[in-house]
């Protein structure tokens, strides 16, 4: 390997985005993540973290329970608006099949820590990456603030409107809306939150979620099936008309909640798959790269996945290597990503049946379901997360399970 330092530019400092740069950060590359944010953020949503997503940042050796605590709740599951459960996992269950429970933050403390890992100048907030010229050669990263030269490795982790997948990818069909919209909040810790557990409920056409986080606040969402741009005036009112006769705790929750912390978001996943995840010298990840619904609870954890999948395949690289290395990238990631980005869409699909005797067979269904079935449903997501054991043969399939 070359004496000179390796230099790598990240577009986003997203999840992906900033655990792509420590990844690479570790293995001794320099990096500067580029953000259009003017800042970090306290205002945001959670995120669970599966037990593949765990694994992946075991490999970059990064330390999640500094970040979020090691609380997880007894129990995860669905229920029905009436407060019957469809399904129930016992956590410690979970925990002795795949080797840890899944493990619930908030986004601001996992981009924190996150960032915390990197050099202090790393991360330039207020400045937006607009497109990336010669990625075969010397890329030289176009910023709103000035242009940045010299890198040997441009990383597009600018999220589900990626610019930059719209510059390489022009003929790409874009997104695909889900029919859905989504409210997000987190709610502080209180007493009478204790011993909440993570569920879902779902309804005609909606759905709510309860996730207890590590820290003890709680992260509620919502969705339901509207018209692209549906904007209520009142979000308070109209969540308490959609989901305020629900069972228990969600119509307390609904008061606690501060309408100005309500983050609304259409849903949307990419309408095809990306034919590739890299151009030359420039790769994309996370929801640039594979955009997803919410549905499996996996976006955040592909993202993480695809950064460590892509440290491994760089570590020890000259720069002369890096086209190759993102070639085996692509190999590696491809396939996995877009199975779950289609199995997403279909969950979703399947949750939000609003036509009363589709939604009685779909429940009906889930609750007639074996609890090995469904285990074996989330082996494949939660076992599937593989570090290629190399370039040479990363594209003949031959990985190594973690």
């Amino acid at each position: 390997m070359s004496a000179v330092q390796r230099h790598a530019v990240v577009a986003g400092a997203g999840i992906g985005g900033l655990t792509a740069a420590v990844a690479l950060h570790r293995h001794g590359w320099r990096v500067t993540v580029c953000e259009r944010a003017a800042g970090p953020t306290a205002v945001g949503a959670g995120i669970v973290l599966a037990p593949n997503a765990l694994r992946a940042f075991d490999t970059i050796g990064f330390d999640i329970t500094r970040a979020a605590g090691r609380a997880v709740p007894a129990a995860m599951g669905l229920r029905r608006p009436d407060g019957r459960w469809l399904s129930r996992a016992d956590t410690a269950a979970l925990a002795a099949r795949f080797g840890g429970p899944p493990l619930a933050l908030h986004r601001s403390a996992l981009a924190g820590a996150l960032a915390a890992a990197l050099p202090a100048t790393a991360v330039r907030y207020g400045v937006a990456v607009t497109s990336v010229d010669d990625a075969d050669g010397s890329p030289v990263v176009r910023t709103d603030a000035g242009d940045l030269g010299g890198a040997d490795l441009v990383i597009a982790a600018d999220g589900i409107h990626s610019p930059l997948r719209r510059q390489y990818f022009p003929d790409h069909p874009g997104l695909h809306h889900s029919g859905e919209t989504a409210w997000r909040t987190v709610l502080p810790a209180a007493a009478s939150s204790a011993g909440t557990a993570t569920a879902e409920t779902w309804g005609r056409g909606e759905r709510f979620g309860v996730v207890p986080l590590a820290d003890g606040r709680i992260y509620l969402y919502a969705t339901a099936v509207v018209p692209a741009g549906h904007r209520p005036a009142d979000v308070r009112a109209e969540l308490l008309r959609r989901y305020g006769t629900w069972h228990d705790p969600i119509p307390a929750l609904l008061e606690r909640i501060d309408p100005a912390a309500v983050l609304q978001h259409d849903l949307y996943d990419l309408a095809a798959p990306l034919p590739r995840f890299h151009h030359g010298r420039l790769a994309w990840l996370g929801d640039a790269a594979h955009a997803m619904t919410p549905n499996l609870g996996q976006g955040g954890c592909q993202a993480v996945e695809d950064a460590a999948v892509l440290g491994h395949l760089l570590a020890g690289t000259d720069a002369a290597d890096v086209p190759a290395a993102l070639a085996a990238y692509s190999a590696a990631r491809c396939a996995r990503t877009d199975a779950i980005r289609v199995r997403a869409r279909r969950a979703g699909r399947i949750a939000a049946l609003s036509h009363p005797l589709a939604v009685a067979a779909r429940d009906l269904a889930v609750r007639a379901t074996p609890a090995r079935a469904a285990t074996r449903a989330m082996a494949a997501l939660f076992d599937g997360f593989t570090l290629p054991s190399g370039m040479a043969t990363v594209s003949a399939g031959v990985a190594t399970r973690w």
